[in-house]
Parts: C-alpha cells; sequence; structure tokens
C-alpha cells in the first residue's frame, strides 16, 4: 500500500478522507462487538449501526467539542469535513447531523492515512468509548 505525507493527506478532499475514515471505523466497529461476545449476525449489524450511523457519529462528535479531546489539526480537519458538498441528501437523518458524521469520518480517514497511529487508536477507542457509555456499558 502506498504510503501518504501529512502534506498529501492535508491536500485530499475531505469526502475521499472521509470514504476512508468509514471503512476504517466499521472494522473496528466489528471487531469490538466480536470480540465482545455479539457473534450472531443479526445481531451484529443491528449493534454496529448504533456506533456507526449518523446520528451516533455526530454525537461523538459533539462528545469531541465539548470536552475539548481533538487537536487544533484535527478540527480543522473536522471543519474541512463538515462543509464538504457530497451532492447527495441524506435519506434517514437531516442535514447537520450527515455533516458532522462525515467529518467525523473525514478525520479519522485523516489519521489513518497519515498513519498516526496512536492517536488513530485514542479517537478510536473515544468513540466507541462514548458509545458504549451511552449504552450504559462498561469501557
Amino acid at each position: 500500500m502506498e504510503n501518504f505525507k501529512l502534506s498529501n493527506v492535508k491536500q485530499l478532499n475531505s469526502l475521499a478522507l472521509a470514504y476512508m475514515g468509514d471503512a476504517v471505523f466499521e472494522q473496528v466497529v466489528r471487531k469490538h462487538l466480536i470480540h465482545s461476545g455479539r457473534v450472531k449476525p443479526n445481531t451484529l449489524h443491528r449493534e454496529a449501526t448504533k456506533y456507526v450511523s449518523a446520528k451516533a457519529q455526530a454525537t461523538i462528535v459533539r462528545e469531541m467539542l465539548n470536552t475539548q479531546f481533538l487537536t487544533e489539526e484535527e478540527e480543522a480537519v473536522l471543519r474541512r469535513g463538515r462543509n464538504a458538498k457530497s451532492g447527495t441528501v441524506p435519506k434517514n437523518t437531516d442535514v447537520q447531523t450527515y455533516h458532522y458524521s462525515t467529518a467525523f469520518e473525514a478525520v479519522i480517514g485523516s489519521l489513518y492515512l497519515s498513519e498516526q497511529k496512536e492517536r488513530l487508536q485514542a479517537v478510536l477507542q473515544f468513540a466507541i468509548g462514548f458509545i458504549d457509555g451511552q449504552k450504559g456499558e462498561k469501557k
């Protein structure tokens, strides 16, 4: 796989970052669910949506902003992602929630592609821990 330099990642379209971030977050959530013992396919899909839905991701972003979890650079990526024009209209959510979800995925994609592994891990743990906390589960 080709390595991206941080400067190259900064020049990528926010929607491309979100595309990558979506895949990364989906995989991490799936691994988390399997490790937690939820292995029935129907259960897995239903549980995964509690993490990867636009609504869930928007609440994660709001919590990250409220707790000042993100770095200045990550907040800049977040703003770019939130303001990106996708050309599609979300079916199951309002536009603002959709934009925050895209912004969250852009941050994940940026960290992943720039190979900031420790920070990516911290952001992913925050996100999963936050959703688990919302559902009343142990982190």
